[in-house]
């Protein structure tokens, strides 16, 4: 099955994308390109590529490996051996080529290299006191995989308005032994129009969605044009969800915040009484995009339970489920309460 596979314009060798300098990295000559001087490079093969595409790309799409076990499918290029799936570990086996409508309309690139999550992880672990070692093995830690997974963004002009009745208190009297209040109403008017962009929604039903909603949120301005370079040295996953799945949650959400932004503007009002309200959502747009995560799984073998871990790759944020190793954990009460409650006893004893 073919692949896309990037070439150095200096000597040939594989390129592979490197998050650390955001630029292409031959792996042998170690010389750095940007995707503007590779498109310059080969201008002819740049131009027949989707999007722009990149320099000595072979001209077809990328493929499918399909995990047996647990359904996920990844898309990688030839750089990336499927050798097993990153998120239970069974081998992989092809399935086919990546069709045009699940090609990517952006991308958001690696920032953190597998170094850099590697030292996270560990960090991160430092407190966790009850993990079995083999969790966090070498060879374990080594099998940590970068994967672009997939998600849907929803962009809008909103346009609300609101009408409303606000009440002042303008201070008090006594008249008597009868304390009055004076209040004076007033009619407010507020409309404007709001830029939504990006909002985001997980586009994976399978079992791997919680890799990828722990690590939200990303910031969308680092987003870049698809370009199958990318993926060079990375796993991606294909999305199994449509937009229109979303689209009425997703529009309640956006009229919601717009509505409770037009709110928030009226201030220094005793109270106030919601007249007329209403938010029209204009030029709404969804793109298909994938963002950078580093995953480490663990499979349990005695309960055949997945835990895992994830590392936003763009700003490190963590999440994760751990097992719990019951020997350490039974080791720590031994430790802590046999001794203590041995000296209750005692205690009780004399008493």
């Amino acid at each position: 099955m073919a692949t896309v596979t990037l070439k150095c314009p200096n000597c040939g060798g594989g390129l592979q994308f490197d998050p650390a300098s955001q630029k292409y990295k031959c792996e042998y000559c170690l010389s750095l390109f940007c995707q503007e001087e590779l498109e310059r490079a080969n201008p002819e093969a740049a131009s027949k590529q989707p999007n722009g595409g990149t320099p000595e790309a072979v001209q077809q799409a990328a493929v499918i490996y399909n995990c047996p076990s647990c359904g996920a499918e990844i898309v990688t290029d030839e750089t990336t051996a499927a050798a097993f799936c990153f998120y239970c570990h069974n081998p992989v086996i092809l399935q086919g080529k990546l069709e045009g409508r699940y090609q990517p309309g952006y991308i958001l690139p690696f920032e953190v290299d597998k170094e850099k999550a590697k030292n996270i992880f560990l960090t991160w672990l430092k407190q966790k006191r009850f993990v079995p070692k083999d969790f966090y093995s070498p060879d374990q830690i080594e099998k940590m995989t970068g994967v672009y997974f997939p998600y849907w963004l929803y962009s809008c002009q909103a346009d609300g308005r609101l009408e409303a009745e606000g009440i002042r208190d303008q201070g008090s009297r006594v008249v008597g032994n009868t304390r009055y209040t004076d209040r004076q109403k007033f009619r407010i008017e507020r409309s404007g129009r709001m830029s939504i962009e990006n909002v985001t929604r997980n586009a994976l039903k399978k079992a791997d969605r919680k890799l990828v909603e722990g690590v939200m949120p990303f910031e969308m301005k680092d987003l870049k044009p698809f370009s199958m370079g990318y993926l060079s040295g990375f796993y991606a996953e294909k999305r199994d969800t449509e937009s229109q799945e979303y689209a009425s949650e997703v529009e309640e959400e956006v009229r919601s915040y717009a509505a409770n932004s037009l709110m928030n503007s009226v201030t220094d009002y005793a109270s106030v009484q919601v007249k007329n309200q209403s938010v029209e959502l204009k030029d709404g747009r969804w793109d298909y995009a994938l963002m950078p995560v580093w995953t480490l799984t663990y499979k349990d073998n005695s309960s055949d339970k997945i835990y895992y871990f994830a590392c936003n790759g763009q700003t490190g944020k963590v999440c994760g489920v751990l097992p719990i190793d019951k020997g350490k954990l039974a080791a720590f009460f031994a430790e802590i309460f046999v001794p203590l409650f041995i000296v209750l006893m005692i205690v009780g004893y004399f008493i």
